[in-house]
């Protein structure tokens, strides 16, 4: 009736057979695939997500792949609900990808995956961004255009278009896409900020008849994943987007390209810390396509992939628009206490009188860069932040451009009591405040993080004014320094260039040199007229000579050989520790205790290893945001080398509460 003692474990054995069982990852620092239970009514495929039990609470994860035989000898939790019941939003290749990022930026797979799929539940209808523009398809490329292209068509490789702003790269970048879907295959463009390339938006949507999905952050998550289930349908044909479109889930991949791609926006800025660069060659050689990067200033990393034949260069010197490169001079700013000398602002004056525009470049937003006390030097910090407070005077406050705290402007020091208090250093706000003094009758605009703040379409707005001739003056920061086109602009104006040297990094020479280039890039594109005056306290210096001079070849080769005898990158591959934590002493014992662990590891290793660990030392910017921050910095020749001694440590060490530790694999920045 029942059955033999004998036949009900045979009983049990068949009924455990006939269940299925999915592999989930999960988006926590645990790197290890769980397994659950599927329910006999749930219709559950690899690619989808699933509501999963883990410990005490219920979590979104990620169905790797199905079984169908017992895995483990314990009872199996059942999985909750399925997210994405009708269709997949994630693939095969993307899930090898999510576990390269695992190895490659210290983090779990689970983590990965997490930060490629959108977090959308459903569809909704979504609407691209669109402007009116002036960049249309040319009827006829030049001869250093159809060079490049023929090059790039020749065969499969990593290419790096090397070429002056204006000189037709990403014409060249369009045509070679359009040759790849021809083919019947996926193009990704990568750009760095999708908000500043309205005029390659609306030319892509016209070239591609309308077969684009734009990835950026104007979208919501469900119709970022109403554009992501379109590529998985290949209902698409190219994917432009900034950074998060390299892991775009293209079925039938056929080339990648990177446009700017020194722009330090390619780097992520939270777990996992990948840089996009690093995907999209990983992916291209998965795929076995081609990888197409381009620049004017090219990152020293690309510069050495050049050097060392990974990447084959191709130059492109001439501006393609009849423009010529624009004269460049350099003013002293020394012994002058104003933000505008006498030299750049008869400039201004003469550039008014012939019609023409001008652009006025400052990399500080705010009205000055600090608030402090003439009696004792008091500097006013922010509470959270081991920074100064920048005044704002249109709103008349003190804010933190790190955390974003802010609080009224004081009379009173707050160490000495003395109301003699005063502002020191020029922000946007104070040029622009100055500018509308020395031309009342010019129409002037400002363009910065605070004015932008919420409100893309004033951006677009003030950009179409200015290339309109509507507005005369348009002052700003990194917005206006690159990616745009303007027909009247013939003056570019640098307030001061030396506020990316005064950063205590050992890239800044790299990034003034490159944000200067590009800034003067922006003038001169149609005609002979251009000009740019660059003024700086350190006019000997070797970035802002190699600008002036048009010594860009020199400087790379000048700063390479310091980089080597350094041993800094691209000869070596750095990785940062920090260890942060609301009480200091915690953040510097949790530093030096893992030191120790990884000074035991390191002294363990073959003499060849070649592995410097740096001492514990506090960041740049010791505290952020409330938090106490140290550093500990590896570096080595081999950065898997790097992440397996890391790895081992972290086996061994236990952080205590309240401490976290962040973890950077190719740091851009060490502040």
């Amino acid at each position: 009736m029942g059955g033999s003692e004998e036949s009900r474990p045979y009983c049990r054995d068949r009924w455990q057979a006939a269940l299925m069982y999915a592999k989930v990852l999960i988006s926590i620092p645990l790197d290890e695939d769980f397994t659950y239970l599927i329910p006999p009514s749930m219709n559950v495929r690899p690619g989808c997500r699933v509501v999963v039990p883990f410990g005490s609470r219920s979590v979104t994860g990620y169905v790797t792949d199905i079984e169908q035989e017992y895995p483990v000898p314990y009872s199996l939790k059942e999985i909750i609900r399925v997210v994405d019941k009708d269709e997949p939003v994630f693939t095969p290749e993307l899930v090898t990808l999510a576990r390269f990022v695992s190895r490659m930026y210290l983090c779990s797979a689970g983590q990965a995956l997490d930060a490629m799929i959108p977090s959308g539940r459903r569809d909704t209808d979504s609407c691209v961004l669109s402007s009116e523009s002036n960049f249309r398809p040319v009827d006829r490329l030049s001869r250093q255009q159809e060079a490049a292209l023929e090059k790039i068509n020749s065969a499969t490789g990593m290419y790096y278009l090397y070429g002056v702003t204006g000189s037709g790269k990403s014409e060249v970048f369009l045509r070679a896409a359009e040759e790849v879907v021809s083919q019947g295959r996926q193009v990704i463009y990568l750009v760095p900020e999708i908000t500043l390339t309205h005029q390659l938006v609306d030319d892509v949507m016209q070239r591609f008849d309308n077969r684009v999905a734009l990835l950026h952050s104007a979208l919501t998550p469900s119709q970022r994943l109403r554009q992501w289930h379109k590529i998985m349908r290949h209902e698409v044909d190219l994917v432009i987007g900034a950074r998060s479109a390299v892991f775009a889930p293209c079925i039938n991949l056929g080339l990648i390209i990177m446009d700017e791609e020194h722009e330090n926006s390619y780097k992520s800025g939270s777990t996992p810390r990948y840089h996009a660069r690093q995907i999209a060659q990983k992916r291209a050689s998965m795929n076995n396509v081609s990888f197409i990067m381009g620049s004017a200033t090219p990152s020293l990393e690309a510069w050495n992939m050049m050097e060392r034949g990974i990447v084959k260069r191709i130059d492109m010197p001439e501006r393609v628009g009849g423009g010529v490169r624009p004269e460049i001079e350099v003013v002293s700013m020394l012994g002058q206490d104003r933000c505008i000398s006498t030299r750049l602002e008869d400039e201004i004056r003469r550039t008014l009188l012939d019609g023409r525009s001008v652009i006025l470049f400052l990399n500080r937003r705010g009205y000055s860069y600090y608030y402090h006390c003439n009696s004792c030097g008091h500097v006013v910090e922010c509470p959270h932040c081991s920074v100064a407070m920048t005044y704002h005077k249109a709103d008349g406050r003190l804010q933190c451009h790190y955390c974003g705290f802010s609080m009224p402007l004081s009379d009173t020091c707050s160490r000495c009591g003395s109301t003699d208090m005063s502002v020191a250093g020029h922000g946007t706000e104070k040029v622009e405040e100055e500018i509308r003094k020395l031309f009342p009758s010019a129409s002037c605009a400002r363009l910065d993080a605070d004015v932008a703040a919420g409100d893309k379409e004033k951006v677009r707005d003030v950009i179409h004014a200015f290339r309109d001739g509507l507005i005369d003056i348009l002052l700003g920061t990194q917005m206006v320094a690159k990616g745009f086109n303007f027909p009247s602009l013939s003056l570019v104006g640098v307030i001061n260039a030396d506020s990316t040297l005064s950063v205590p990094d050992f890239r800044s020479e790299e990034r003034t040199f490159s944000l200067l280039e590009q800034v003067a890039g922006r003038a001169g594109r149609y005609d002979s007229k251009g000009k740019v005056l660059i003024q700086t306290f350190r006019p000997q210096n070797k970035a802002i000579l190699a600008v002036e001079n048009n010594s860009g070849e020199d400087f790379y080769k000048g700063e390479m050989e310091v980089r080597k005898i350094l041993h800094y990158p691209p000869y070596s591959r750095f990785l940062s520790l920090v260890f942060r934590s609301r009480v200091r002493e915690k953040a510097h014992n949790g530093a030096l205790m893992f030191s120790s662990i990884l000074k035991e590891i390191t002294d363990a290793l073959p003499h060849e290893a070649e592995v410097t660990v740096t001492g514990v030392s506090p960041c740049v910017i010791e505290k952020k945001s409330g938090s106490w921050r140290y550093q500990v910095l590896l570096s080595s020749s081999s950065i898997l080398l790097l992440d397996d001694i890391v790895r081992k440590a972290l086996d061994d060490y236990k952080a205590p509460g309240g401490l976290y530790i962040e973890i950077d694999v190719d740091p851009l920045s060490l502040m």
